[in-house]
């Protein structure tokens, strides 16, 4: 129910720090990661906005305060921090580590493929 906040967080974050440590061509930068920034944005904002949207189709958000129905339960509160911890936590970090293996793979493939020419 609330495991969408931590990768939109993440989104969030990953966008500042393009807008304002990313400013030179992407292309040219030597860091791997760096270059590959606007892939991290993507899938963080994406699987957000796939789980916001699940979450409304489930009834887990609604659009009135408290907007998580658990919230509105006994000891929802717990849950909720609960689902953030064990849930939020853990998938942001398997997806930074994902696109982590994306980068390296892509920079060893596009490395090759440049000593072939």
């Amino acid at each position: 129910m609330s495991c969408f906040l931590v990768p939109l967080v993440q989104a969030a974050a990953t966008t500042i720090y393009r807008k304002h440590f990313c400013k030179t061509d992407s292309d040219s930068h030597p860091n791997v990661l760096k270059r590959n920034v606007p892939a991290l944005e993507k899938m963080l904002w994406g699987g957000s906005i796939m789980l916001i949207v699940d979450h409304i189709i489930n009834g887990e958000l609604t659009w009135r305060f408290p907007f998580f129905t658990a919230l509105t339960a006994e000891g929802g509160a717990s849950v909720f921090w609960g689902e953030i911890l064990t849930v939020g936590v853990p998938m942001s970090v398997v997806l930074t580590l994902a696109w982590i293996l994306y980068a390296v793979i892509k920079e060893r493939k596009t490395a090759k493929n440049t000593q072939s020419i």
